[in-house]
């Protein structure tokens, strides 16, 4: 038979095999010389329970009824039981739940007490482990699935997710490695002498933070273990609602059931989908690890990794291009992502605008070799070719939901971006199924946010709480070489919200003290506050950009939950001489088009 009406076969069989076990509420998959078969079916009998009884060996397509449920249950043997639409088992497992009664409830209905698992998190990044451990404290039983599938560089990485192994705590480590080359070059005006030659050596670290992050990873299953959580690192999928398939890498498969599930899945980086990206690219999951310098860089992309990735690469003293499709920085505020940009383009990197890629060739190759980069215009026809050591692709990022089986436990998603919209509760369209973290549609894509609604997630559904996790007002910070601090509102959303004639903007250059002395980005700094004309001049907006951005950040997010309005800032004594006192001082509105620049203390 042609492969195609082959699959198109199993497919029909195996939505017949559905439709039994949907439209019946006692299915029992048998052989009718088997023993264990017949006591299942007299146990049935003397309960006087009706039962569809599908015999396996009196049908043409017994073997491929056996093959499919094999693949859709995990069991090989019969009898195969299934009570309103919840697989049983076998006779053991029959047998079994008659005696403990929990055969009764489930033809009553209630499956609850027939689980292996009270909840079952799939994902062990920041949100899952938060919510798993929540959960398990609150005297839940709960596992924990986790797999790194590797990299088509083959890496891959510990427990802990994205932001501990590739993400956040890497990405500020490396930026922090940037920052400590300017301040070596500030550090000669105030005073410091040395003579030898200042060098960057990026084996020494990349040793020194995965050195870290390994204790991280170690961290995190010991604290798995103290609160009994069951960790399991296997790639887990749904067979049926309430059922998932484990597959550990050496292909391993077991299945576990449970009451309850959370998705935490997170998401992995976006390849551009042209001829030699997969094999000779690297992305933000790869750079944290890489065994060798990558040398003169190229930077594909305009988002907060692209900059941050490609902002450091530049502070230890490589060669770096960015080439941006259209913006920066697309949904932060665009005036704030334009100087932040602009301070990168002041320091050395180079960006190439307006530019897309369409073919990377390999012309040598080494640690790093070299790449050639064909690119063309996306105002034109005009096409380029440059010569670089490394790609970094950093164009964005995909949930991790579309491996997962998450059609056969009826999960609705978002089919253009692999997102799952869920209610304020984190629940999505299947009652017992929720989902956290970067993964959610139209929420923030920051662990804080994740471990916050983890956390709130399993008081709820374990601690009787109705505490919801908040979206509005969530601080954050790029860290590019000028970091971006930001919480609330960009000035576009802002006007498109309430109109341009009821936001106030407040706004001023500054020059941190700090500065002064090498005498470098006077006035490039910048600070701006939106303030609501219909609500008291409310702050519906915050924005920073200067040094220690997400530590002067995170107080400003504490005033704005607590409702702050311009007058009590301007009745806030700021502290001298720091970089967030501006905010306290700040008089010059946007629309008055005032001089913004700052002469002194």
């Amino acid at each position: 038979m042609p492969p195609i009406e082959k699959d198109s076969g199993r497919n029909e069989l195996k939505l017949r095999i559905q439709e039994l076990i949907d439209t019946n509420q006692v299915v029992v998959f048998s052989k009718s010389y088997c023993p264990y078969c017949v006591k299942v079916k007299d146990l049935f009998k003397e309960l006087n329970v009706k039962c569809n009884v599908v015999e396996l060996d009196h049908i043409e397509d017994g073997p491929n009824y056996q093959e499919l449920l094999l693949e859709m249950t995990g069991q090989k043997t019969v009898p195969s039981v299934f009570i309103n639409k919840t697989h049983l088992g076998g006779c053991d497992k029959t047998m079994k739940a008659h005696k403990d009664g929990v055969l009764q409830q489930l033809l009553n209905g209630d499956a609850s007490e027939t689980y292996d698992y009270d909840l079952i998190v799939i994902g062990g990044g920041s949100g899952g482990l938060a919510c798993s451990k929540e959960a398990a404290a609150l005297g839940k039983k709960v596992m924990v699935l986790d797999y790194v599938v590797p990299t088509p560089r083959g890496t891959t990485w510990g427990l802990g997710g994205t932001c501990v192994n590739v993400g956040c705590i890497p990405k500020k480590l490396m930026h922090q490695a940037g920052v400590l080359g300017t301040s070596m070059q500030d550090a000669r005006k105030f005073g410091w002498e040395f003579e030898e030659t200042v060098k960057h050596n990026w084996e020494t670290m990349t040793a020194a933070i995965n050195s870290y992050i390994g204790s991280l990873n170690w961290g995190y299953r010991v604290a798995l273990r103290d609160k009994s959580v069951n960790y399991d690192n296997s790639y887990a999928s749904f067979v049926e609602p309430h059922k998932i398939k484990a597959v550990n890498k050496r292909g391993k498969e077991k299945f576990h059931t449970a009451d309850k599930f959370v998705l935490a899945t997170g998401e992995r980086p976006r390849y551009l989908g042209i001829p030699g990206d997969k094999e000779f690219c690297i992305t933000s999951d790869d750079l944290f690890s890489l065994p060798y310098c990558p040398g003169k860089t190229l930077v594909i992309g305009a988002s907060y990794v692209a900059l941050e990735c490609g902002g450091f690469l530049a502070g230890i003293g490589l060669d770096v291009t960015v080439m941006v499709r259209s913006i920066l920085l697309r949904g932060f505020d665009q005036d704030m992502a334009n100087r932040a940009g602009k301070h990168m383009e002041e320091h050395g990197v180079k960006f190439l605008r307006k530019y897309v890629p369409v073919k990377i060739e390999q012309l040598e190759a080494g640690t790093p070799g070299k790449l050639k980069v064909t690119s063309r215009s996306t105002e034109g026809d005009e096409v380029i070719e440059g010569e670089y050591n490394t790609v970094l692709v950093a164009v964005g990022r995909d949930a991790c939901t579309d491996k997962i089986g998450l059609d056969k436990a009826g999960v609705k998603v978002n089919t253009k971006n692999g997102k799952v919209p869920v209610n304020d509760e984190e629940q999505t369209n299947v009652p017992h199924i929720y989902a956290i973290g970067d993964i959610l549609e139209g929420k923030w894509e920051l662990t804080p946010v994740a471990i916050q609604a983890g956390r709130l997630l399993a008081r709820r559904l374990y601690a009787g709480s109705n505490i919801k996790c908040d979206y509005v007002n969530v601080p954050t910070t790029v860290f590019t070489p000028m970091e971006y601090g930001s919480c609330g509102l960009s000035e576009e959303k802002a006007v498109e919200l309430y109109g341009q004639e009821n936001i106030e903007v407040y706004h001023s250059l500054f020059w941190p003290l700090e500065f002064t002395i090498p005498n470098r980005d006077n006035n490039t700094c910048y600070s701006k506050i939106l303030c609501n004309k219909l609500d008291n001049e409310r702050v519906i907006g915050f924005h920073y950009l200067g040094p220690n951005a997400g530590e002067v950040t995170q107080g400003f997010g504490t005033a704005m939950k607590c409702g702050a309005t311009k007058e009590q800032l301007d009745n806030t004594i700021g502290i001298h001489p720091t970089c967030a006192e501006i905010f306290t001082t700040m008089e010059v509105t946007k629309s008055s088009g005032g001089d913004i620049k700052q002469s002194g203390c």
